[in-house]
């Protein structure tokens, strides 16, 4: 199902990437609510995923990751519990958070490199590395990624922002739907399923 690999690997290149104690990296999950659509390029917009909306419900540590054409999954990180939502299809499927986790990158290098602006945000540009995993993202100091791009699992590509809106999201629209028919996750799903965009840094 290529859709749901898309929206997979959408769904990892916003999960919490870092440990935010560590001063030598940066915030990733953002402290406050907002929404921002993503301009995709490379292997995931070749493959129909040119675009994208992320918004986070702080309060509840919950992301939904809208896609065109496809639906949206929501990623609840304290209950540690995923879903993608088919809504043409009026379908659900429960992702497990280990299969999201599955073949990323535990350790890493990290370093400023500068700062940019990038849909009218300033933001500070790390570099990362990790093993053949390498790329760069630019972080606002509220922890929004504006913008990633780099190499990981032999694939290229980058994200950047084109819309961020502050916002207070509304909770509703990160819970399960009701009357959907639930189906089950294809077996045999490749292990890495749900890397990010390419040099993206992700959680363990």
């Amino acid at each position: 199902m290529r859709g749901t690999r898309l929206a997979a690997l959408a769904l990892a290149a916003a999960l919490p990437a870092l440990d935010a104690a560590a001063q030598e990296r940066p915030q990733v999950f953002p402290t406050r609510d907002v929404a921002v659509t993503y301009r995709v390029t490379g292997a995931r917009a070749q493959s129909g995923l040119p675009a994208m909306t992320m918004s986070w419900l702080t309060a509840q540590q919950t992301l939904r990751v809208d896609l065109p054409g496809m639906g949206y999954m929501v990623a609840d990180q304290r209950a540690q519990r995923s879903f993608m939502v088919m809504e043409q299809m009026r379908m659900l499927m429960d992702i497990p958070m280990e299969q999201a986790n599955a073949g990323l990158p535990t350790r890493g290098q990290f370093r400023q490199t500068g700062r940019d602006t990038v849909a009218g945000h300033a933001c500070t540009v790390w570099n990362f590395q990790d093993g053949n995993d390498r790329g760069t993202a630019c972080i606002t100091p509220d922890g929004v990624t504006l913008r990633a791009q780099g190499t990981s699992g032999g694939e290229s590509g980058s994200m950047e922002a084109t819309r961020v809106v502050y916002a207070a999201q509304d909770p509703a629209r990160f819970r399960r739907p009701q009357g959907y028919q639930t189906m089950q996750m294809p077996q045999g799903l490749p292990q890495g399923l749900m890397q990010g965009i390419p040099g993206m840094p992700q959680r363990r």
